[in-house]
């Protein structure tokens, strides 16, 4: 991610604790997860961001607020009670959720 050395590098440390952190909890069963999110078409990019961060997506799409939220609310359920340690990335094409 060249110009994006800071962005990169506290992505890196949050993935980092994310995984130290579900280790060190999982034996007083508490789960750690992260949610990634991509690119998501919250109104922040110029058209032009938004038509080069298109392109290069595998679907063509970029995630919506409401893509992540379903992982959000997923982790937060009974279902993922058993998952811990994992980082979901959110991005049309890449995730299979979004």
């Amino acid at each position: 991610m060249p110009g994006e050395v800071a962005y990169a590098v506290t992505k890196a440390a949050l993935d980092a604790l994310t995984l130290t952190l579900a280790a060190e909890l999982e034996p007083r069963g508490i789960t750690v997860n992260a949610v990634d999110p991509g690119p998501t078409d919250t109104g922040w990019m110029t058209e032009s961001s938004r038509a080069t961060l298109i392109a290069a997506s595998p679907a063509k799409l970029l995630a919506t607020p409401e893509d992540t939220a379903r992982w959000v609310r997923l982790l937060a359920s009974d279902r993922a009670s058993s998952t811990t340690g994992q980082i979901l990335r959110v991005e049309p094409g890449a995730s299979g959720f979004g």
